[in-house]
């Protein structure tokens, strides 16, 4: 039977229109008749916690662990001979234990020990590393050690001796230049004298450091947080705020003034997923508040402390007699006032005065302070309330940042907001570590947000399959989510991915922005992500539609766009998280047509697992190029699964 000519007309339409819907070109209005909302300098950040050995053993360049002696068990990180004697009378208060080294005789094994560093102890051929001990020696007679950096065999690869002719406790340093590089040396320290010698605070630190601060920061690491070009900077975390326990939690009074004198902290990070523990991991505090804030004022961020509201970690401690009661609040609500004049107070002020002491007389001019981490439930409101009426009495001008849960959404997430719209809140802060799916359809999630509410800090995120390592796929999908961020400036002000840093070996999370062994870093593709979109954050929003719709997924385009009035450039933003190639025409509304010099960025790869390493640290990277376009309609070609950003010179 014959297929009648009107059935096959409209066969012929169907498979028409088909056909043009695949090569259908997608026309996005960018309005530039008037500048939109403003974009906070504060929009793109980084979140700092110790976590994965982010601190002690990486970003804090110290290379002894344990070092002055005060973990639970004393020689942990240390493997002694001979006769060494822990003892607990030391020059400083908050770290009074030492070791005494003393003669074994002639037929003995020669009196030392060994450090382990973590995962061993990077160092460069020639490259020069100060050893620093504070000593003494014990009889009348003079003390002598020799200081050795050893390999794995016990072969020297840098020495020197080092007297000691004083019974007074005093700080003596040398300069060790290894002639080997490796990545798992140990430092060996032995007695050369029969008169006994204490020592208290072993240390040893690159001198090349970050601004070349002595006994300071990685200086890989700390460049890589400066070329993000950070908004702000929130520290110290994170769980580690919080603690496992009211008892170890975050205490910022204990990390700050001398270094030999910090108390040591357990680490919340000792335990995690039932595959990962560090019983030796413990923070020194060596990275503490006044480097904290150093860093920020090096990078050019906003300092953004959290501190405890007197809830331990809520996953952990279900108990209410966890928590400290309300009435009881008064030292944390003093914390909170005091860390307000650490930073910012006169140097006639208490703790000014300590900050002046420690080398920064200018305040550091914090705005910003949080109270609280993951809080969540009826505890965490009653205990904000008397933050807030304290700051707001004492300091108004410092905005206080409020906690809106774990969680992105449900019970607990809906109350938490609530409650921050009655207290009044500046900010409330939202975490979310979610699927590759949830990013891609949340690119809308603060379109319908109240305008006139608190505004919101992304204050830890990342997007990762269910493998939880960093790939391309799941940056793809965050550069796709956060063009929800950008064209939503008027209620996200602030956002920080997390986790920011992992020691390869010594991870507990694996969607981390930076990761590092003891001698080479790398950054993954998420770090790019987040890098264009921070040099490229603009100074107000440009209304930027199809059919008047904002694009946030459609046909697997997401787009969003600004105008920099201090570069005199628009630039474009637009990912294609599709599989296959879209064509897509930019209309620039409200300019003057004219032929333009436009930088195109493109960060793509054809595989979705693919992964920056420390063997190959640029497998996806950002390509850039110089184009012309002729006027103000011009079409760009999208590959599949890739993200673009266009700068256009006006």
């Amino acid at each position: 039977m014959k297929t009648p000519k009107i059935k096959l007309f409209f066969l012929f339409v169907t498979f028409l229109g088909v056909q043009l819907s695949v090569a259908q070109t997608h026309n996005i209005q960018v309005d530039f008749k008037k500048n939109g909302i403003p974009v906070q300098k504060t929009m793109y950040g980084i979140f700092f916690e110790d976590i994965n050995y982010g601190a002690d053993g990486g970003l804090y360049a110290e290379l002894v662990k344990n070092r002055s002696f005060e973990f639970p068990e004393h020689l942990m990180g240390w493997n002694t001979f001979g006769k060494v004697e822990v003892k607990a009378d030391g020059p400083f208060k908050n770290n009074p234990h030492y070791i005494r080294l003393a003669y074994a005789g002639h037929d003995e094994k020669q009196t030392g020990l060994d450090n382990e560093g973590y995962f061993g102890i990077g160092v460069k051929k020639d490259a020069e590393y100060r050893f620093s001990v504070w000593a003494k020696k014990a009889s009348s007679a003079n003390g002598s050690i020799r200081v050795e950096i050893i390999d794995t065999e016990s072969n020297v690869i840098a020495n020197a001796k080092l007297d000691i002719p004083s019974t007074e406790w005093k700080l003596y340093e040398l300069i060790l230049k290894p002639s080997r590089t490796l990545p798992d040396a140990k430092l060996r320290i032995f007695l050369t004298s029969k008169s006994e010698v204490d020592l208290e605070h072993v240390s040893l630190f690159p001198v090349d450091t970050w601004k070349g601060r002595k006994n300071g920061l990685r200086k890989d690491l700390a460049q890589a947080l400066y070329d993000l070009k950070p908004g702000v900077f929130r520290f110290p975390g994170g769980c580690i705020v919080e603690g496992t326990d009211l008892n170890s939690r975050y205490q910022w009074k204990n990390s700050i003034g001398q270094v030999e004198n910090r108390t040591l902290n357990e680490n919340r990070w000792q335990y995690t997923f039932p595959h990962r523990f560090f019983p030796d991991y413990y923070q020194s505090y060596g990275l503490g508040f006044y480097e904290f804030f150093q860093l920020s004022e090096d990078i050019g961020a906003e300092p953004l402390p959290v501190l405890s509201c007197g809830l331990a970690c809520q996953f952990q401690n279900k108990d209410i007699h966890a928590h400290v009661p309300v009435a009881e609040l008064n030292p944390y609500v003093q914390d909170a006032l005091d860390l307000i004049e650490f930073a910012n107070g006169d140097v006639t002020t208490k703790y000014g005065k300590i900050r002046a002491e420690m080398g920064h007389p200018a305040p550091f001019n914090l705005k910003l302070i949080a109270i609280g981490n993951e809080q969540w439930g009826e505890l965490y409101p009653e205990r904000l309330v008397p933050f807030i009426t304290a700051i707001r009495a004492r300091h108004p001008e410092i905005k206080i940042i409020g906690s809106a849960g774990p969680s992105p959404d449900g019970k607990d997430f809906d109350y938490g907001w609530q409650e921050m719209k009655r207290l009044k809140a500046d900010l409330v802060d939202e975490h979310y570590y979610r699927s590759l799916e949830w990013f891609l359809s949340g690119a809308a999630r603060y379109d319908k947000y109240d305008r006139k509410g608190p505004k919101v800090f992304a204050g830890e995120y990342a997007c990762h399959p269910a493998n939880r390592k960093n790939n391309y796929e799941a940056a793809l999908c965050e550069a796709a989510f956060m063009t929800g961020f950008e064209r939503n400036a008027d209620v996200v002000q602030m956002c920080t991915y997390a986790p920011l840093f992992s020691h390869v070996q010594g991870w507990q999370w694996k969607p981390d922005l930076i990761w590092f062994d003891n001698l080479r870093s790398v950054r993954s593709v998420n770090y790019y992500v987040q890098q264009l979109y921070g040099h490229n954050a603009g100074t107000n929003v440009l209304t930027t539609t199809e059919n008047k719709t904002a694009l946030t997924g459609q046909d697997g385009i997401y787009a969003s766009s600004v105008f920099d009035s201090g570069r005199n450039e628009i630039i474009l933003k637009i990912a294609n998280t599709s599989d296959s190639e879209k064509s897509v025409t930019y209309h620039l509304k409200g300019l003057k047509t004219a032929e333009r010099k436009v930088t195109k960025t493109v960060l793509k790869s054809t595989n979705p697992d693919a992964e920056n390493s420390l063997d190959n640290p640029e497998t996806v990277v950002p390509k850039s190029e110089e184009i012309n376009v002729p006027g103000n309609d011009f079409e760009l070609k999208l590959a599949p699964k890739a993200f673009y950003l266009l700068n256009i010179k006006l």
